[in-house]
């Protein structure tokens, strides 16, 4: 784990969000709207020092408050250690679970390897974050669990076996974790993001993108912000009720 001289020391009192994989895209924009909403957040990201540093400044930039953590999710060790050592020191209230990874390949070819390594990373990786947030939030007896999940864990998507089976894994999981946590006042719910402006998309062709939008009833990509806003109300007062449920940020694919 690696944090920054130049990012002031955590506030134990501030609600605190951590938001894995919050270095860029959706993660980042999630990031930057909860630090709005005056929660102090913590963003991990796998490898990118330099992109999380620009993520931190421009939050701080802003008047919010923000802190980058380097974490592997695949390492279940450094995520324990993670909420042991960062997370139980200060006024944690939310996960937003965004970290993941794409591996894609037609079923017949794919390897055995790319198949394990999207499902550690998206799934496992998920749940044991999920774990770890559910034996400090328990304590406190509230708090929120927020997973981006995909609209590939809805429908399915050819070339995307491995993804789509961890992005439908996380929705069992969520369900599952809402019934289990509501007791104590904890809310999980999953956001399942259509076609997003992201970097993943980006690499897309101008043909497919048409087809794509084509398909949508609002005929437009999605941003990352769109996404960011869901996450934002299900992470606030507001969305106190609200659990167990899949919300789709689509702009009506499949709806």
């Amino acid at each position: 784990m690696a944090t920054y001289s130049s990012v002031p020391p955590l506030d134990p009192t501030i609600k605190t969000a951590v938001v894995t994989g919050g270095s860029r895209g959706i993660g980042k924009a999630i990031a930057s709207m909860l630090a709005q909403d005056s929660f102090q957040v913590l963003i991990t990201y796998r490898s990118n020092e330099a992109e999380a540093k620009s993520c931190v400044d421009a939050i701080t930039a802003l008047g919010g408050k923000a802190s980058a953590f380097q974490l592997d999710i695949e390492d279940t060790n450094a995520i324990r250690s993670f909420f042991a050592e960062i997370v139980t020191k200060v006024n944690f209230f939310c996960l937003i679970n965004n970290a993941g990874i794409t591996k894609d390949g037609l079923v017949l070819r794919m390897k055995e390897e790319d198949f394990s390594k999207v499902v550690d990373v998206c799934l496992r990786g998920t749940f044991v974050c999920c774990q770890e947030a559910a034996k400090i939030l328990t304590k406190k007896r509230r708090g929120r669990i927020i997973t981006i999940s995909s609209v590939v864990g809805l429908t399915g998507n050819a070339g995307q076996v491995n993804y789509a089976a961890a992005k439908a894994g996380l929705l069992g999981l969520t369900k599952s974790l809402a019934k289990e946590l509501a007791s104590r006042q904890i809310t999980c719910n999953a956001i399942a993001p259509g076609f997003i402006e992201t970097d993943m998309t980006a690499k897309l062709s101008d043909e497919i993108k048409a087809q794509y939008i084509a398909s949508i009833p609002l005929k437009r990509m999605g941003t990352p912000e769109d996404v960011a806003a869901a996450v934002a109300f299900l992470a606030s007062d507001k969305a106190s009720y609200i659990t167990g449920q899949v919300l789709s940020v689509n702009g009506g694919m499949y709806c």
